[in-house]
């Protein structure tokens, strides 16, 4: 049974073309969600919020949903996953696709989808006969950026098609870990929130907000090491001491990045 999500689902304040596609996906949210689906009327998200006893509003506008929250909103954007694909195109590298080492037809496992950036490298760089399974322990973060990943128009249609191949479950990631059979992916990979943001934004605020700020266990490691036939990657700052910590001692990336990929195989 899925705990109770603190939030509810509304649409934006005045109809436009959208209309008829905002309430049916508000309606569709709130029924997968268990969510209430409320009605906008004059008020604002602010007053929704307060209304209603909740933390955080889901709003399906222009067709797509959104999140508002307290610390800002949070909406779908390909961030730089679109340069990064397009460096692969030209033969360039990119840093985690080298420390997965990805190939055409590798069925990876991100535990941690987060905007979804990464993903959508991950499955470019896995092709169509490859697949991404992507998992984000909070609905909310899930449920924004599935329904982009779903329904976004991409750079082009490589990273459209990537976008769409990309398999959204709003799941703990030690639990579908341990469901999971032994070296039933090729590599799994964990982005864990780093404690201080390397970026301040109203969007990277709210998705802190409700994203999960645990610290990667040893537990969660052994698991994926089971699971995954190649290797287990961590991108984490090269000084946060989690490397050591959690037994990646081979750790590789960019000379000048902030951040850098512990390897596991």
């Amino acid at each position: 049974m899925m705990a109770r999500v603190d939030a509810v689902v509304t649409t934006v304040r005045r109809g436009h073309k959208y209309t008829e596609a905002n309430r049916r996906l508000a309606a569709e949210t709130a029924e997968r969600l268990g969510i209430p689906n409320v009605p906008r009327g004059s008020d604002s998200l602010g007053d929704l919020r307060v209304r209603y006893g909740v933390g955080n509003v889901l709003v399906a506008r222009s067709g797509r949903l959104t999140l508002d929250t307290a610390s800002g909103e949070l909406f779908f954007h390909p961030g730089m996953s679109h340069l990064r694909i397009k460096n692969l195109m030209r033969g360039q590298g990119d840093h985690l696709v080298a420390a997965l080492d990805l190939r055409a037809g590798m069925h990876v496992l991100d535990c941690t989808l987060g905007t979804g950036a990464d993903a959508i490298v991950e499955s470019y760089a896995v092709g169509e006969t490859g697949r991404v399974t992507a998992l984000e322990s909070s609905p909310l973060i899930a449920a924004v950026i599935g329904d982009g990943l779903a329904h976004a128009t991409g750079d082009n249609y490589d990273m459209h098609a990537a976008m769409r191949r990309i398999i959204v479950h709003a799941a703990d990631a030690l639990t579908y870990l341990r469901e999971q059979q032994d070296d039933s992916y090729d590599v799994v990979y964990f982005d864990p929130m780093f404690r201080r943001p390397l970026h301040e934004s109203a969007g990277m605020n709210a998705l802190r907000a409700r994203a999960d700020m645990r610290a990667l266990t040893p537990e969660t490691v052994a698991e994926a090491r089971r699971v995954a036939r190649r290797r287990v990657v961590m991108k984490e700052r090269r000084e946060s001491g989690e490397f050591e910590r959690l037994g990646f001692f081979e750790v590789v990336g960019g000379k000048y990045s902030r951040v850098s990929y512990g390897v596991m195989k």
